[in-house]
């Protein structure tokens, strides 16, 4: 059980600082103004909600924390890829 938890706890740690730095980003990008920033802030919206829903559904039909966290994790990755382009 310890050893689970620790692996949370790590998993939980990288998902916070991948998040720092897509935050970082995503400030830039929503500082540069104009059609960027406005696309950039309503995707925001879309994946927020998108997220919760996903995690919602993995959570109702019996999934686990980690799996929410790996796919979010997922998504947090795919969104620094596309910032960083």
């Amino acid at each position: 059980m310890f050893k689970a938890w620790m692996t949370f706890a790590f998993d939980a740690a990288r998902l916070g600082a991948e998040t720092q730095s897509v935050i970082a980003l995503r400030m830039m990008r929503l500082a540069q103004g104009g059609s960027g920033a406005q696309r950039e802030a309503q995707l925001m919206l879309t994946e927020k909600n998108l997220a919760f829903a996903e995690a919602m559904g993995t959570l109702a039909v019996g999934g686990s924390l980690q799996k929410v966290m790996r796919r979010y994790r997922s998504h947090v990755r795919a969104n620094r890829s596309r910032l960083t382009r």
